[in-house]
C-alpha cells in the first residue's frame, strides 16, 4: 500500500488550528468533506468519535490515528494533521500528540483500513522521519515528506 496514492495534499494541514482532541478530529473530517471525500460527514464524524470513545487512538510517540468504518464513503480516505502545540490525546504512553492521521473507511471493506493501519505504524518507527513531520511548516512539505519517505 503506498499512502500517497491515498492521501490527496489538499487533505493535509499544516499547521492544524483546533486545540484539542474532538476540534483536531472534527478539523480533519471537515478538510475531507471540504475536498469532496465524503458521501455522509455525518456518518463519517459518527464513525471516528465512537471509535474514539472506545479507546483512544493516540498510539505512542505523538502519533494518533483516529479512524473508522461507516458508509459515508466508497473508499479507505486520508487526511493528515500537524499541530504545533502538543495535544493531549490520551495516548497510550501519557505523551501529547502533535501528528494526526484520519483514516475513513467503507464499512464492509476492512482489508486496505488494516493495511493502512499497518503502513502508517510501519513508517512513523523511524524517529528521524517523525521529527521532520512534526518541523514540516505546510501542507507540500508533509506531503514531499511522506513521499520521499515512501520511495525509499
Amino acid at each position: 500500500m503506498i499512502l500517497t496514492q491515498i492521501l490527496q495534499p489538499a487533505c493535509i494541514k499544516a499547521p492544524l488550528q483546533g486545540k484539542d482532541k474532538n476540534a483536531v478530529i472534527s478539523e480533519l473530517i471537515d478538510l475531507l468533506d471540504a475536498n469532496g471525500l465524503l458521501l455522509d460527514k455525518n456518518a463519517a464524524c459518527e464513525a471516528v468519535f465512537t471509535r474514539e470513545r472506545t479507546h483512544s487512538t493516540g498510539i505512542g510517540s505523538g502519533i494518533a490515528i483516529p479512524h473508522g468504518k461507516c458508509t459515508g464513503v466508497h473508499e479507505l480516505v486520508m487526511a493528515l494533521g500537524i499541530t504545533h502545540e502538543p495535544i493531549d490525546f490520551e495516548s497510550v504512553d501519557g505523551k501529547p500528540v502533535t501528528i494526526v492521521i484520519l483514516l475513513v473507511s467503507p464499512a464492509d471493506r476492512s482489508g486496505p483500513h488494516i493495511q493502512a493501519l499497518a503502513k502508517i505504524s510501519r513508517l512513523m518507527l523511524d524517529e528521524q522521519f517523525r521529527r521532520s513531520l512534526e518541523n514540516a511548516r505546510t501542507a507540500d512539505e508533509v506531503y514531499e515528506l511522506l513521499s520521499r519517505k515512501e520511495n525509499q
